[in-house]
């Protein structure tokens, strides 16, 4: 039976911690110049996107490429989707050929209805509800640092997007305790919530700087994301008072670490000298999504 990745609660607990294990030691062997054994060798994967990308796209295409499969870009502008296609009938066309598809898309439903299309694993690359492979990456790095989750606090502050959606999830499933701070008009939507079964572990605030001293680590995104682009000027008014500066982190646990998904408005969500600082660990989240994705191609396909 085929598995799917579409979204983290596709995962249990225990498969997590395995892709952990498994990022690790690919890791290790790119650091040590050790060629990945080609457990993809003949195998084709689609990479079906409808929005920009820079991490997600030279990650998968990489990483596919290392376990001897071929990668193939296909932006949705140049696939008869554009010209109407029904999206059963392009899910049956890439059934036909792939062995493999990521799909980088606005609507979750468009992901869902394309894997109950095709037999092969379907990875959700992001859609305006989920980002599980960037979340998956934040998560191992995190794991990485503190080798558990035993002791710490995660504070995301911003606008309650694709992003928080999935570290609130991901923190259910790993038991982390989590504190999300946004704008009253920008709160975590109620199914969200719904899908959360250890809500002991959260809290919610309005107030930027309330769990400030007791969270550890302190995750933002950008005010705006794709296709909120018109919104720019009236979100920028709202989310000020959420920018990551050194004033919000004065009172913050001396060591916290600081985390982006990228790519960053400078000075918007979060100041230079905080995105640039010793604090900061954007670029081991980059570097990691390399490593994960990997390792959920393996586990999708052993």
């Amino acid at each position: 039976m085929k598995r799917d990745f579409l979204n983290i609660t596709d995962l249990k607990k225990e498969e997590i911690f395995y892709t952990f294990e498994k990022a690790k030691e690919y890791k290790e062997k790119r650091k040590n110049k050790i060629p990945l054994e080609k457990i993809m060798q003949g195998k084709s994967f689609g990479l079906l996107f409808e929005k920009p990308s820079s991490r997600t796209r030279l990650s998968f295409e990489v990483g596919i490429y290392q376990l001897g499969g071929f990668p193939l870009f296909m932006s949705s502008e140049n696939l008869q989707l554009i010209r109407g296609e029904n999206i059963i009938d392009t899910a049956k066309i890439f059934n036909l050929y792939l062995d493999g598809l990521i799909i980088r898309t606005f609507q979750q439903k468009e992901v869902e209805i394309i894997s109950k299309y095709v037999d092969f694993p379907v990875i959700n690359a992001l859609t305006d509800q989920f980002h599980p492979c960037q979340v998956m990456a934040d998560f191992f790095t995190l794991w990485e640092i503190y080798k558990n989750f035993k002791n710490i606090t995660l504070l995301y502050i911003g606008d309650g997007n694709n992003i928080c959606n999935t570290l609130i999830l991901g923190a259910d499933i790993l038991g982390i305790k989590m504190n999300i701070c946004t704008p009253e008009k920008y709160k975590v939507k109620k199914e969200i919530w719904d899908m959360v079964k250890n809500k002991n572990l959260f809290n919610e605030t309005i107030e930027p700087k309330k769990f400030i001293k007791e969270s550890n680590i302190i995750y933002t995104d950008s005010w705006i994301s794709m296709g909120q682009e018109k919104e720019k000027n009236k979100r920028k008014k709202v989310f000020l008072p959420y920018q990551v500066n050194k004033q919000l982190v004065k009172n913050a646990p001396k060591k916290f670490l600081f985390m982006h998904c990228l790519p960053a408005h400078r000075n918007w969500e979060v100041t230079d000298d905080i995105l640039d600082g010793p604090n900061s660990i954007i670029l081991k989240q980059a570097e990691n999504r390399l490593f994960v994705q990997q390792a959920l191609l393996y586990f999708l396909y052993k």
